[in-house]
């Protein structure tokens, strides 16, 4: 599992991120309505809205944005249905991808989600098309500071329950399996650690090494989906070369 992302990939979605914060906002927003319709508006109650709750955190969302949509998905406040959807499919070079929706409309997700495979060398699958090349994975993020140690951080972490802990020169990519997700993420809060993300992710198997060459049109494609309204999440198993910028 060591080496399966790399922090420049992460720190490029994240200052994409940082570009489009309204958006983000609007994505962890439909988040927050979900876990609350499906599990109540009480975090303690409700470990799925507890982590949504963290990932709003460390995006800095603002606390009385995060308490409305609390208060839509638990019906104290009017809101938007929506539903759950996951596409799949091939981007260029047999790179695979895994689109995560939540949607008020089927029918123009699945459209925008199928123009944007099509007009940018993709193709569309049928469902489990690459699922079975994926993990379901808790995905921690902690960014290194001078002060920190490093052997301290990894023996927390998997003191924790943490499966994988991956050192870079920036950060402390720390992985764990989706049922130990809630558990390690708030253990680490308890040390006092904050995350530059903290989420469930689709992690690779195996990566497909992208040239130079080719990263624009994956990243194109990825672009296209990821600014889609609808759209969530996206999840591919390119491996950038280290001087592609994004």
């Amino acid at each position: 599992m060591s080496g399966h992302s790399k922090w420049h990939n992460i720190q490029a979605k994240k200052s994409k991120n940082d570009a489009k914060r309204g958006k983000i906002f609007t994505k962890i927003g439909k988040e927050l309505i979900i876990a609350s319709k499906n599990g109540g508006s009480n975090p303690e109650t409700n470990a799925k809205l507890r982590d949504v709750i963290a990932k709003a955190k460390a995006n800095n969302m603002p606390q009385d944005t995060i308490t409305r949509a609390i208060k839509k998905g638990a019906g104290e406040l009017e809101g938007v249905s929506y539903e759950q959807i996951i596409y799949e499919g091939y981007g260029p070079c047999g790179v695979a991808v895994i689109v995560d929706v939540l949607t008020d409309n089927k029918n123009r997700a699945a459209g925008n989600i199928r123009h944007a495979f099509d007009k940018n060398g993709g193709n569309l699958g049928a469902t489990g098309c690459v699922a079975w090349m994926f993990q379901t994975k808790g995905e921690i993020v902690i960014e290194r500071k001078e002060d920190m140690d490093e052997d301290e951080i990894m023996m927390q972490a998997l003191d924790a329950g943490a499966e994988d802990f991956i050192p870079s020169e920036e950060v402390f990519e720390i992985i764990t399996a989706f049922e130990e997700f809630s558990s390690v993420r708030e253990k680490l809060e308890e040390f006092g650690y904050e995350f530059i993300s903290a989420e469930v992710a689709m992690i690779p198997d195996n990566t497909v090494d992208v040239t130079i060459e080719d990263s624009p049109k994956i990243q194109k494609l990825i672009d296209a989906l990821e600014d889609d309204d609808d759209v969530q999440n996206v999840w591919h198993n390119a491996e950038f070369p280290e001087e592609f910028e994004g």
